[in-house]
């Protein structure tokens, strides 16, 4: 992969995982707008050069930026980078749109659906910014805080734009920070949203004591169904068993990084979801994940009972005990099913 020449990028959303991005992007030599909501916690950002609750310990390099105007972030930037939680995808690029110039590219690195309409990232940011935007994502197992220390990582960009996906990954490409590129923006998409899902699945049982056995169960038949939906959407199924399928499911579902896993953790010791995310202190993807992966299950007839037993214990207040007896009390099959 052939070296990118410094450029300038905007970086929309200052948590942790938009920090890890903005810090990865300002080590190769690009000049970094981040912008966040908190204008006081930016304008501290910008003293302290660290992002104190979302990545502490991880000093901004010299080219990264925090700024608190949106606009005078987007403004001169060669590409921007939006980093939000997937219910503030929408509104988050309403308050882009104006602010765009022609010629500049959007990246998204939201992992999730849309609620209520469980609309996959790229289809929001089509509906928003339109067609003719050149448009891609970012995603992958990718933990923010190791990211942000530097250690090895890999990650999938994909674009229906061969050149801009080609072009953004040499943006961020180095030595411990590898990119792949797909031109598969729909499996990318379901693998960050179904594997939140799955990971809660996996927290449960970890934290009901039921074994290694079970997680793998877990991870290998939630796989299964991740791909069974990914496939119905239009995805490849060598995407769903790459880094942004298989690869962010794996990292989800077994270290305790991770948010979703945490979540799952939690309702097996006893919290309900409010108590849980209020201890967790981030947005779980997964939580608001569950609806909608359900009802598009329903929808176009996919059996994915891992999902539909995370959901009816996040959204119906069944017990995690209950649905992994509905797990081990359904009938035998044929594996490729």
């Amino acid at each position: 992969m052939s070296v990118a020449l410094p450029r300038c990028f905007a970086v929309v959303g200052a948590g942790s995982w938009g920090t890890a991005l903005a810090v990865q992007l300002a080590r190769r030599g690009h000049a970094v707008r981040l912008w966040g909501r908190d204008a006081a916690a930016i304008e501290t950002m910008a003293g302290t050069r660290i992002n104190a609750r979302y990545l502490p310990h991880v000093t901004f390099p010299p080219t990264l930026e925090p700024v608190a105007d949106l606009a005078a972030a987007i403004d001169g930037a060669d590409d921007v980078v939006v980093v939000l939680p997937s219910h503030a995808l929408r509104a988050g690029l309403e308050a882009l749109a104006p602010c765009l110039a022609p010629h500049q590219r959007v990246l998204w690195a939201t992992k999730g659906l849309e609620p209520d309409t469980a609309l996959l990232p790229h289809e929001v940011a089509t509906a928003v910014l339109g067609a003719a935007r050149a448009t891609g994502v970012l995603s992958g197992p990718s933990f923010a805080g190791e990211v942000g220390r530097g250690l090895p990582t890999a990650v999938t960009i994909a674009s229906a734009d061969p050149a801009l996906a080609a072009d953004m990954a040499r943006a961020f490409h180095d030595g411990v920070f590898r990119v792949y590129t797909s031109s598969d923006v729909i499996g990318v998409g379901v693998g960050g949203a179904v594997k939140n899902v799955l990971a809660i699945a996996v927290g449960m049982s970890d934290g009901l004591g039921y074994g290694a056995n079970a997680r793998a169960l877990l991870i290998t038949r939630g796989l299964s169904e991740m791909m069974r939906l990914g496939v119905e959407l239009g995805g490849r199924r060598d995407t769903l068993t790459g880094m942004a399928g298989l690869g962010d499911l794996l990292l989800t579902c077994s270290d305790d990084q991770s948010r979703n896993r945490r979540m799952g953790l939690a309702l097996a010791a006893g919290d309900d979801v409010p108590t849980a995310e209020a201890r967790i202190g981030q947005v779980v993807e997964g939580v608001r994940a569950a609806r909608e992966v359900h009802r598009m299950a329903q929808a176009h007839g996919i059996d994915m009972p891992i999902a539909a037993q995370a959901y009816r214990v996040l959204h119906e207040g069944d017990s995690p005990q209950a649905a992994a007896r509905r797990l081990t009390d359904r009938p035998s099959r044929s594996e490729a099913e």
